[in-house]
């Protein structure tokens, strides 16, 4: 399977693109478009605050319960569909890849890791 797949495939999820085109529409609109390399540190830095939020409410590990804002986890997702649109990939498309990539080795090895 094809590790990224053009905008244009089509293949994606109906929401997944849905959410992708509002992603870009707001980027367009905003004039917040920029390039992929600072759309990577971006989504860096909100899965940072992810794991901040895990890291807090569990006393760092300490104890289960994790928890974490939901307004970081759409920041994340904001980033994620950012960079997607700013590659031309469409994220529905490169999400059933990644699904069909778990599936084949859940079948072939019985663990969705890769074992790298």
């Amino acid at each position: 399977m094809p590790k990224t797949a053009p905008l244009k495939s089509g293949s994606g999820d109906a929401s997944n693109m849905d959410d992708q085109a509002r992603v870009a529409a707001f980027l367009d609109a905003h004039d917040l478009r920029a390039p992929p390399e600072n759309r990577v540190l971006d989504l860096a830095s909100e899965v940072g605050e992810l794991a901040k939020n895990v890291n807090e409410t569990t006393d760092y590990g300490a104890t289960s319960g994790a928890d974490v804002d939901r307004d970081e986890l759409g920041d994340a997702l904001f980033c994620l569909l950012a960079l997607a649109d700013e590659l031309d990939y469409d994220a529905g498309a490169a999400l059933d890849d990644a699904l069909g990539k778990y599936e084949d080795r859940l079948d072939e090895s019985g663990t969705a890791g890769s074992g790298e």
